[in-house]
């Protein structure tokens, strides 16, 4: 399952180059005006991430990857994306993943605080969020806690230390918290802005039990189900996946 929360208009302007960048940056709290929503006490943490150079006047398209991925499950499609928009696309490592440090907080509050602390320090607020299952629930909780106005799996997953291999993955502190991993923090407010949920037509994930929840949280939502894909939407039909980007994106600028 897919989710994207669009925000930020911008205006356009020249195509830069697309080269990617990959960095870890120290990153320092930043401040909220949804009267505190977003401001958990936590502080963020330097995420790994990875940065394709695009359009800087348009809204960059952020991946967030699932649970036990990394910001390189999406290294095609983030590619791909870039030369069929000219925006900058941004891949991150969620802490507790992939090369971004571990941490014994594996709320979706502390993953969205990281967020908030590295967007704003890149330039990329505005930008467009794309998260796939845990990544999704993190984008979900960051358009809820920010003001709309204000606008192969186990090989990725090993890393070889001192001639010996070990989870790349905080698998300790992520099987501590796997239950708030797989429900969803409660919210009363609500993000009025655009959003997309693109669900895999042979995916439970998301039941029609839960259609009307989403369209409290996210008034705009569009829900759109890809036939023939599971919950890897992106893996099991690129195409269908781009596609669907594309023309979220293609509503954005439209007058």
């Amino acid at each position: 399952m897919f989710h994207w929360a669009r925000a930020w208009r911008v205006p356009r302007g020249k195509l830069g180059a697309s080269s990617p960048r990959c960095s870890a940056v120290p990153v320092a709290f930043s401040s909220s005006r949804s009267s505190g929503r977003g401001n958990t006490g936590t502080r963020p943490l330097p995420l790994s991430y990875n940065l394709l150079d695009g359009e800087a006047t348009l809204p960059a398209i952020v991946f967030l990857h699932g649970l036990f991925g990394s910001k390189t499950n999406f290294n095609s499609i983030a590619k791909a994306m870039v030369q069929r928009t000219g925006r900058r696309v941004l891949t991150v490592d969620a802490r507790n993943h992939g090369d971004s440090p571990h941490h014994p907080d594996a709320s979706y509050e502390a993953m969205s605080q990281d967020l908030q602390g590295l967007l704003p320090q890149l330039g990329l607020v505005p930008c467009v969020l794309v998260g796939h299952s845990m990544g999704g629930k993190t984008a979900m909780l960051l358009a809820l806690q920010r003001d709309p106005a204000i606008r192969r799996f186990l090989l990725t997953n090993l890393v070889e230390v001192d001639g010996r291999f070990s989870w790349r993955v905080n698998l300790e502190t992520l099987a501590q918290h796997l239950d708030k991993i797989l429900t969803f923090p409660q919210q009363l407010e609500s993000y009025s802005g655009p959003t997309l949920f693109l669900i895999g037509g042979n995916s439970s994930y998301v039941r029609p039990s839960h259609h009307s929840e989403i369209r409290r949280l996210f008034p705009q939502a569009q829900i759109q189900t890809v036939p023939n894909a599971g919950h890897w939407v992106h893996s099991d039909k690129p195409q269908d996946f781009m596609d669907a980007v594309s023309s979220f994106l293609a509503e954005e600028m439209a007058p």
